[in-house]
Parts: structure tokens; C-alpha cells; sequence
């Protein structure tokens, strides 16, 4: 008996420290899934953006311009919209040593700003989220990674070129623990951004495919600054196909309060993706 109440209590130890970088061990925010929909792929599947109007904007291969696709930028990100300007992160070939950010604006005038990468940095453009003064944008890059990377806001940020130009990275968000496979992030406001992890591992938190919270020190300002990660739960995995699901973009509507991720359902039923909303409960 004493050997068995050992393990119970190996047992729940071994629970607590599972839970230790979860949200209910950190009394994070709960939230409840409200509703799912669905989207095609290749026109929506790699990311969203809500607009003032409560509409959401998909991105997808489909969706990228003929002239950039021309130009070798044959992959686009997680997009965002600030201030009525559509952000896209792009990305080219595997031995390129450039980067993108693209900006269109309420009248559909398009500004390409081109990041050249700096020592140690990734190719891969993850993502594209504005803070909410408009001034800063972050994006990531793919794999285990300490940061998440700070540029001034093209177009918004006075230091940038009006009509496109080069763009140099500022100070970047120190993370307090390694991530992998960052697909998109969005603010929820100045100091905590929501981000989806395509990591099915359970090697860096318990969750296959977790949604993760960032809590900053203090706004996004161009300065170092250190987030706080924290992981909030498993995006779903449900659909008809049996595979491996991948995660997406995510978006949060700072109007209506909600919450939305994206997941791509796996083998044949990979031409849809499946759109996930929340909100606080």
C-alpha cells in the first residue's frame, strides 16, 4: 500500500509539473470555443485578419498578386490590418536572403518593403501583426526560436519610406522560453500578443499544437523587450481525414472581443481549413 500511495503521489507530481506552463496552473484568461467554420485553403488557408467591419480577410497561395509571385515572393503569411492598411508577410525561395513585408492601402495601392536579412536570421516571414499604436510590426521566423522579431511599421512609422524601400529590423521580444513553428500571432492589446504553434511535439509544452500567450514587460517601442510565454491550450485537431493537422494563422478582433484560429485538416481533406472562434468566458 505504501508503494502504491509513492506512485499516486509520483503520479500527481508528475501532473503538477505538466500543468506548470499551462493556463490553468498560471490562472491565464479561459477561452470557450463559440463556433467553427470553414475556408479553402489555397485561398484562405495560411492566415486571416478581421476588418472594422467585423469581415475577415484569408490569405492562401491563391491569393498572392501575380506581379510579387513574378518577383519569386511564392509564399505569404499570417496578414494583419492597422489603421485600414493590409499587412502581408512574404517570403521567397529557400536560398533567399531577403524578406517582405507588403502594405496595401484602403485604395488597394500596394508598397513593398524589403528586409534583407541579418546574420542568424531565417528566411521564413512567418507573420505580420501591427502594435496597436500602429507603429511597430513583429513577425517570426520557423523552428525553435528565443525571439519573435521587431520592424518599424512600414507605411505608419515615420522612420519608413512612404512608397516602399528597404526595411531594417529594430530591437526584437526576448521570449523567457524556446518556441517552435510560430504560424501567426495578433495583439490582444500594447503588451500581450496570442500566437498559434504548429509544434506537435509536447516537447516544449503539454499541448499538441498550442496556442500561446506572450505577455510583454512593457510595449512594443523599438527597444529590447522580454515576453513571457505561456501556453493556453491545444488547438482542435477534428475533421474526417486521419493525418496531421497543421496550424495556421490566428486573429484576434479587438471590436467584437473574438478570437480565431486556423487549422489545415490533413490528407485529402487538406482543402479545407477549418476556422475556430472564442472568446472569454
Amino acid at each position: 500500500m505504501k508503494r502504491q500511495l509513492l506512485s499516486l503521489a509520483g503520479l500527481l507530481g508528475a501532473l503538477s509539473l505538466g500543468l506548470g506552463s499551462s493556463a490553468a496552473a498560471a490562472g491565464a484568461p479561459v477561452w470557450t470555443e463559440t463556433g467553427t467554420s470553414y475556408v479553402d485553403t489555397l485561398s484562405g488557408g495560411q492566415g486571416l485578419a478581421s476588418r472594422a467591419d467585423g469581415s475577415l480577410l484569408h490569405r492562401g497561395l491563391l491569393t498572392i498578386p501575380l506581379g510579387l509571385r513574378i518577383k519569386g515572393w511564392n509564399h505569404v503569411g499570417d496578414p494583419d490590418i492597422a489603421q485600414g492598411n493590409v499587412f502581408d508577410a512574404y517570403q521567397g525561395p529557400d536560398s533567399a536572403t531577403t524578406k517582405m513585408f507588403a502594405v496595401t492601402t484602403p485604395t488597394g495601392k500596394r508598397y513593398e518593403y524589403v528586409h534583407r536579412l541579418d546574420p542568424g536570421e531565417r528566411l521564413n516571414n512567418s507573420f505580420a501583426t501591427v502594435s496597436p499604436d500602429g507603429q511597430w510590426l513583429v513577425s517570426g521566423e520557423w523552428g525553435d526560436q528565443d525571439r519573435l522579431q521587431v520592424f518599424p511599421a512600414p507605411l505608419l512609422n515615420p522612420s519608413t519610406p512612404r512608397t516602399g524601400g528597404v526595411l531594417p529590423q529594430a530591437g526584437q521580444i526576448t521570449l523567457d522560453r524556446p518556441v517552435r513553428d510560430i504560424q501567426g500571432c495578433d495583439f490582444v492589446d500594447a503588451t500581450r500578443l496570442l500566437c498559434a504553434s504548429d509544434d506537435g511535439s509536447r516537447a516544449l509544452f503539454p499541448e499538441d499544437r498550442p496556442l500561446l500567450q506572450v505577455d510583454l514587460e512593457h510595449a512594443v517601442d523599438g527597444r529590447p523587450v522580454t515576453g513571457h510565454v505561456t501556453s493556453l491550450f491545444a488547438l482542435p485537431q477534428r475533421g474526417l481525414c486521419d493525418g496531421t493537422y497543421e496550424a495556421e494563422g490566428v486573429d484576434y478582433d479587438t471590436v467584437s472581443g473574438t478570437l480565431r484560429t486556423e487549422v489545415v485538416q490533413p490528407g485529402v481533406c487538406a482543402v479545407a481549413t477549418s476556422v475556430y472562434a472564442y472568446r472569454l468566458r
